[in-house]
């Protein structure tokens, strides 16, 4: 632990502050779209954050998170309060790293090849479970962010559907980097059309039940544009501390 011991209810009462702000905005944008409060999941981006903080936040009601990378996943794995929350992947996952966090994770948000799918079915066989996932779309074609173009998402689903024990359980994207929220939200409308017209269509182990998308500078605009599940980080625990 970085922080020294004073410093720490200081923070405590800043994420207590920023919990009850998110779940109040998430509130607003999902009754403002005709849902309910609860039809939208926070999940908690936790990326440098100290398993100290991370449990406290599930502490106040936090149900979800997410980690970005397998090594940081790793080393604080038997930190979490798992037992109050359940834990995602939601980083760009390598196909050497995919054993490592199989049974440890629900979900992988960052599917985007079949290489990298087969070898989740490969592992989750081998450790008799099964592993849900979301398929990442690169909805903005950034040529340095990974996820599969929207014009090849029904090939990868179909072909998806012949592996064991992985499930499609929606998708997920990171739009580009907008000046306007305007021109953010036109990403989001795409990524609910393509959500829709997914679930339209029958694919044995494929069901739309979630789409993740939208984080700190615009979840409430992802959830108007019908997102069911953002990732939240530095809007509850303050800005990020690299190392």
């Amino acid at each position: 632990m970085t922080e020294k011991l004073s410093g720490l209810p200081e923070r405590f009462d800043d994420i207590k502050k920023n919990y009850e702000e998110v779940m109040e905005n998430i509130s607003k944008a999902s009754i403002q779209t005709g849902r309910k409060p609860e039809d939208v999941i926070l999940l908690a981006a936790v990326k440098t954050v100290e398993p100290v903080y991370i449990n406290y936040a599930v502490s106040l009601g936090l149900k979800y998170i997410g980690e970005n990378k397998v090594q940081e996943l790793l080393s604080k794995y038997d930190d979490y309060d798992l037992k109050n929350c359940d834990l995602q992947f939601i980083g760009h996952l390598q196909t050497n790293k995919v054993r490592q966090i199989i049974g440890k994770v629900s979900m992988i948000q960052s599917v985007d090849s079949l290489k990298l799918a087969g070898e989740i079915s490969r592992q989750s066989v081998k450790n008799q479970v099964n592993t849900d996932v979301l398929i990442e779309v690169n909805i903005g074609r950034e040529e340095n962010k990974s996820g599969v173009l929207e014009e090849n998402l029904e090939e990868l689903l179909g072909q998806m559907t012949e592996l064991d024990n992985i499930k499609v359980r929606g998708l997920m994207a990171v739009p580009p980097i907008c000046d306007k929220k305007t021109d953010v939200c036109k990403f989001f409308d795409r990524m609910y059309k393509l959500f829709i017209d997914i679930s339209d269509k029958t694919l044995d182990n494929v069901s739309m039940d979630f789409l993740s998308m939208g984080m700190s500078d615009d979840y409430t605009e992802a959830i108007l544009s019908g997102a069911n599940m953002v990732r939240v980080g530095s809007k509850l625990f303050g800005a990020r501390i690299y190392r």
